[in-house]
């Protein structure tokens, strides 16, 4: 199985010793693309103003308007403890133990704006970068990765691709057709009986899910197999077959 997250704006300082190793990420096939995207991040930077303004940086994040100049030459450390925020404080991947660590580097990519999806346990510096936003000197997002993404995920040759980004990193790189793959979508069922979708809580679910899976580690390769799994857990997924969706279903 392989699992697609979506990243945080919020990234945790510091690392050990760099620089990033662009070419020993996971889905090397990317190396052009990466490396147009954090040169082209690293030219911006020079400027702290036109940063703040390209990356709509408020007053009290200009700080992270230079942050971009260290892309190449700045401290590292795996993708999974370099995010925090709901979805990766949820996963809380310090904490677990070298198997679930392992496994998450074998099974779990993270989708940056600026590297394109990495491996949980590949080394990144921090970086300032949203899935909508335009560099200049570089083509837009989409442009720039989507197609090289998808090609990327198709050759890996998964068996099952569980989609958990926001649907604005699924434009950066779709799930190619010919995978078997399911989108996650976070789902509360009221005492009414009416089902809506969440939105802070949508995140805590998903870094709730990946942990649940890393700590268990199932073989999963199916959507069969994953709702097998997750009825042994306790946990609420409803198939949407027909839309290629499953919901994750939490307490309201």
């Amino acid at each position: 199985m392989l699992i697609l997250l979506p990243p945080s704006e919020t990234k945790r300082p510091g690392g050990t010793r760099g620089p990033v190793d662009l070419a020993s990420l996971s889905l090397p096939g990317l190396l052009p693309e990466r490396e147009r995207m954090t040169g082209a991040l690293i030219d911006l930077a020079r400027d702290a103003a036109a940063s703040a303004r390209v990356l709509k940086l408020g007053p009290k994040q200009q700080d992270d308007a230079t942050v971009n100049a260290q892309l190449h030459t700045g401290p590292v450390m795996p993708a999974v403890d370099r995010y925090t925020g709901v979805l990766f404080d949820a996963l809380d991947a310090s904490s677990l133990d070298a198997a679930a660590r392992t496994w998450l580097g074998r099974n779990v990519l993270v989708h940056s704006a600026a590297f394109g999806p990495v491996g949980a346990m590949d080394r990144i510096p921090a970086y300032r970068l949203g899935a909508g936003l335009a560099v200049p000197g570089v083509v837009p997002g989409r442009q720039l990765w989507a197609d090289a993404v998808t090609a990327q995920l198709a050759a890996e040759r998964t068996g099952f691709v569980l989609d958990l980004r926001s649907e604005s990193y699924v434009g950066l790189g779709p799930v190619p057709a010919e995978l078997a793959s399911a989108y996650v979508r976070v789902t509360s069922e009221a005492a009414d009986g009416v089902v809506r979708a969440l939105n802070h809580f949508n995140k805590q679910a998903k870094g709730h899910l990946v942990r649940a899976l890393a700590v268990s580690r199932p073989r999963v390769g199916s959507r069969a197999a994953l709702l097998r799994w997750a009825q042994t857990q306790g946990i609420a997924m409803v198939d949407r077959a027909d839309s290629g969706e499953i919901e994750l279903r939490v307490a309201s």
